[in-house]
């Protein structure tokens, strides 16, 4: 889930690739940081009830308009269950 609590309008650009979500924010303004989003932790398990859960800690590292970093935080710790299964079988083509 995602808020916005400024005043600016932003734009979420999404990217999959192989073994990646890459996703970018996009202001028609000038912002005076750059933010990126990474997680640690990350770990599927197969739970005795016959499902999946995932559990990970995600952090923000904070740069200034010259690219250094000013601040690394802790954002939120997620444990959830997963509604679909993630050991998903290899297909050499698209089915449709």
């Amino acid at each position: 889930m995602i808020r916005n609590d400024t005043e600016q309008a932003f734009q979420i650009v999404l990217e999959v690739t192989e073994s990646e979500l890459i996703g970018m924010w996009k202001s028609d303004i000038q912002l005076d940081y750059r933010y990126e989003v990474y997680e640690k932790e990350h770990v599927i398990r197969s739970e005795y009830w016959g499902g999946h859960t995932r559990h990970n800690v995600l952090f923000r590292r904070k740069f200034d308009e010259y690219g250094a970093l000013i601040d690394d935080e802790f954002v939120v710790e997620n444990h959830a269950i997963m509604m679909y299964s993630p050991m998903l079988a290899e297909s050499k083509e698209w089915k449709i």
